[in-house]
Order: C-alpha cells, then structure tokens, then sequence
C-alpha cells in the first residue's frame, strides 16, 4: 500500500473502531492521543474505566495483530502513563488497553485487555 492510501485506510479503520465503541456506550475522550513516546489512536471512557485502544488494520485480523510488537507496547504503556498522570487518579485510575483489528472488508474484532500483564 502507498503511504496516502494506508493513511486513509487507517483513519477508516479508526472511524469503525470509534463508532463501535460509541454504540457500546463509551464516551471518546481522546483520537490520537500524541506525547513525546508516541501516540495513542483512541481513549475512550466508560463507568469511570479509561480504555487505550491501538487500531490494527490489514488484510486479515490475523496480519493486523502481527503487527503489535513488544517495542510497540511499551511505547503504548508509557504514553497511558503520560495520560494517566494527567487524570484525578492518576496511575490509580481503572484502565484497560484493547486491541482493535480490522480486516480489508473493514470487519471488526477487538481483543479486549489484550496487554494485560
């Protein structure tokens, strides 16, 4: 894929993650959450839980989660710290990160939890 059309095939992606989340009635508190680690693709918030989502989008679902790396991970759990010290809880606050695949069809799975230690 061109870098304009793998660009735009992720803002899509990210547009079916976010209407998902929003049907299951979360509230969207950040898109592309950027600090000097990284970027987070969405945080959204639920009955007082923050959830970091990572939007993977490729051919299958199976392609896109290869594409979660241990360096990746770490990257995602230091920008969550970032946020997390920005909220009235801090670290304390309940939180979860998901991961949200989406196959060429734009058919969703999302793994929830899915960087749970």
């Amino acid at each position: 894929m061109s870098g304009s059309v793998s660009y735009h095939a992720g803002l899509s992606a990210e547009a079916i993650v976010e209407r998902s989340y929003l049907d299951r009635g979360f509230t969207i508190v950040a898109r592309r959450y950027r600090t000097r680690h990284g970027e987070l693709d969405l945080i959204a918030q639920k009955d007082g839980q923050s959830v970091f989502i990572e939007v993977k989008q490729s051919a299958t679902h199976a392609r896109a989660a290869e594409r979660v790396t241990a360096r990746q991970m770490a990257r995602l759990f230091d920008c969550a710290r970032m946020y997390l010290a920005s909220q009235p809880m801090g670290q304390d606050t309940d939180s979860r990160f998901d991961v949200a695949l989406v196959d060429a069809s734009g058919q969703l799975d999302i793994l929830e939890n899915a960087l749970a230690a």
